[in-house]
């Protein structure tokens, strides 16, 4: 098993984070991370998430919804061909602080008979996750100053 985690606090409250998160339409416009974010966010069901990790190759692949508790936490596991080879557990974690903003942490956890051979990918992982958080803290910014709700 390898974990990343990436850590970030954020200047708006969970429910305007989740709100940004969850716009699964939205992503293209913003995340340099998740690219694409395709499907009902509902335990069981299936989306369609492209990644593209700072100097990796972007990739496709359609992970089950596993947990949604708005506006705390977004979970889903996605597999690399058969269930066991590469399996990875992606988990957004939203904690409101005491001033009013939200600690976002972004975890994957890799598990599977492959997994001793993604070290490459696993540094290319936590690039994209902060990368992904400086873009989510500027959409943040952007829409504050534009007064979007």
């Amino acid at each position: 098993m390898r974990h990343v985690t990436a850590r970030v606090i954020l200047d708006a409250a969970p429910e305007r984070v989740w709100q940004i998160l969850t716009d699964t339409d939205g992503h293209s416009a913003w995340n340099p991370f998740i690219t694409t974010m395709a499907g009902t966010l509902a335990v069981g069901q299936k989306l369609d998430v492209r990644i593209a990790p700072p100097g990796g190759k972007a990739m496709t692949f359609h992970p089950t919804v596993t947990d949604v508790d708005a506006p705390h936490r977004l979970a889903w596991v996605g597999h690399l061909g058969i269930h066991g080879l590469f399996d990875g557990a992606h988990t957004f974690t939203l904690t409101p602080t005491l001033d009013g903003r939200t600690q976002l942490e972004q975890s994957e956890r890799f598990t599977g008979a492959l997994v001793w051979m993604s070290r490459g990918l696993l540094a290319k992982t936590q690039a994209g996750f902060e990368a992904m958080h400086d873009a989510l803290n500027a959409r943040i910014v952007a829409a504050d100053r534009s007064g979007e709700a």
